[in-house]
C-alpha cells in the first residue's frame, strides 16, 4: 500500500505514520511544510511543500498516485475542493479527518453513532467541518469519489493532558495550578460525561479502515471505549500527580461570557463540545476493522503524558494570562457568594 498523509506530524497523524513507517508491506508517503521532520520516523518519504500553494503542491504530485491519502489539516471546503482537484483520479481512497464536534449539541440522546444529525451552532470551526463533509459526500454519490470521514473526539498524546478549561498556551498552567494546590475550573458540575482518546488506539482504528473497501463512501467515529465524568478525569491526572484535587465548577455559559474578552472560545469548546455528555458507540468500526479495541486506559495514557511532559521542560509552556483569569473568575464568584450571605 502507498499512503500519502497531508501533514503527518500531528497529535493524530503522528501516531498512524508511526505504526505505518513499522510495516515492510506499506510505502508511506507525507506532505507539509517541513517544519517537523525531527517527527517523521526513518524510511518515511517527504514532499515538503506547503499544499496550501497549488500549484506547488501539483508539482511535486506530478506523475504520483497513492492507494490511500489521508487529509490531516483540511479545515474549510474550498481547501477539500483544492484536494479534490489534486487527486480526483489519482487515489483510491481519499480519507478526511473530521470531527465529532460535528454532531449535534446537545444531541437528542447522549449515545453518539454516525447517524447522529451534524449540526453545531456555537463552533465555526465544526461548522466547517460539516460543509467539508458534505462537499466530499456529494462528489462521492455523483462522481464516486473515493472518500471516507472519519470523525475523531478528543484525542491526545505523550505531549498533552487531556482537559476541558485552559487557556490559549495549553493544557500546562492547569498542571502547574494542581501541583500549587491551587483551585482549577472544571466546566458545569464536573459530572458530564466525555472520552479521551490515547492517539496509539486512535490510529489502530485509523489503519484498519485504509485500503478497506467497507469505508468507501461511509463515515465512521474513531474513540476509545472508556467514559469518564470531567470531575474523574480532573481527579485521575491528579492522582497522577500525588496531590489534592480542588475542584471549583463553574458553568459553561458562565465560562463563555467572561472568557470572550480574552481570546478563550470556552463557547466553542464548551457550548459546542465539552459542556455536553456523550458517549460513543463504535459498533460501526469495529464491524469494519475487527482489530479496533481501547488498549491505554486513561489512568495509563495520563501517566504517560505527565512523566513526559514533566521530564521535557520544553512542554511545560506557563500561561500567566489564564492563571490570573483563573483567580478573578473564583474570587468573583466567591464574592457574590459572601455578599448574598453577609448583605
Amino acid at each position: 500500500m502507498k499512503a500519502l498523509f497531508i501533514g503527518g506530524t500531528g497529535t493524530i497523524s503522528a501516531a498512524i505514520v508511526r505504526a505505518l513507517s513499522e510495516d515492510p508491506a506499506r510505502s508511506v508517503w507525507v506532505l507539509n511544510r517541513g517544519n517537523r521532520k525531527n517527527a517523521v520516523p526513518s524510511g518515511v518519504h517527504e514532499l515538503t511543500c506547503d499544499i496550501a500553494d497549488e500549484e506547488a503542491a501539483k508539482e511535486k504530485l506530478a506523475g504520483m498516485d497513492f492507494d490511500v491519502v489521508c487529509e490531516f489539516i483540511g479545515f474549510t471546503v474550498d481547501q477539500v475542493e483544492r484536494d479534490y482537484r489534486l487527486f480526483a483520479g489519482k487515489t483510491k481512497q481519499y480519507i478526511y479527518i473530521s470531527s465529532a464536534s460535528a454532531y449535534n449539541k446537545p444531541a437528542a440522546g447522549y449515545v453518539i453513532t454516525e447517524g447522529t444529525t451534524l449540526s453545531n451552532p456555537h463552533w465555526e470551526y465544526s461548522r466547517n467541518k460539516i460543509a467539508c463533509e458534505e462537499f466530499l459526500m456529494k462528489k462521492y454519490r455523483e462522481e464516486g469519489f473515493p472518500v471516507t470521514i472519519v470523525r475523531p473526539s478528543h484525542t491526545y498524546d505523550e505531549r498533552n493532558v487531556p482537559l476541558g478549561v485552559h487557556g490559549k498556551k495549553g493544557f500546562y498552567q492547569v498542571i502547574k495550578r494542581m501541583l500549587e494546590g491551587k483551585p482549577v475550573i472544571i466546566q458545569g458540575d464536573g459530572s458530564s460525561l466525555w472520552t479521551a482518546t490515547f492517539n496509539t488506539d486512535f490510529a489502530r482504528g485509523f489503519v484498519g479502515l485504509m485500503g478497506n473497501r467497507h469505508a468507501i463512501g461511509e463515515a465512521f467515529q474513531i474513540t476509545g471505549d472508556e467514559t469518564l465524568t470531567w470531575d474523574q478525569i480532573y481527579q485521575t491526572i491528579a492522582d497522577a500527580l500525588q496531590v489534592e484535587l480542588h475542584a471549583y465548577h463553574v458553568s459553561s455559559e458562565y465560562l463563555s461570557a467572561l472568557g470572550d474578552p480574552y481570546g478563550f472560545d470556552f463557547e466553542g469548546s464548551l457550548l459546542g463540545d465539552k459542556a455536553v455528555s456523550v458517549v460513543f458507540d463504535n459498533s460501526k468500526l469495529k464491524r469494519v476493522v475487527p482489530d479496533m479495541q481501547t488498549r491505554v486506559r486513561f489512568d495509563q495514557g495520563v501517566r504517560i503524558a505527565l512523566d513526559y511532559v514533566l521530564s521535557h521542560p520544553e512542554c511545560q509552556v506557563e500561561d500567566p494570562e489564564f492563571d490570573e483569569w483563573c483567580d478573578r473568575v473564583i474570587e468573583t464568584l466567591e464574592e457574590g457568594k459572601r455578599r448574598f450571605l453577609c448583605p
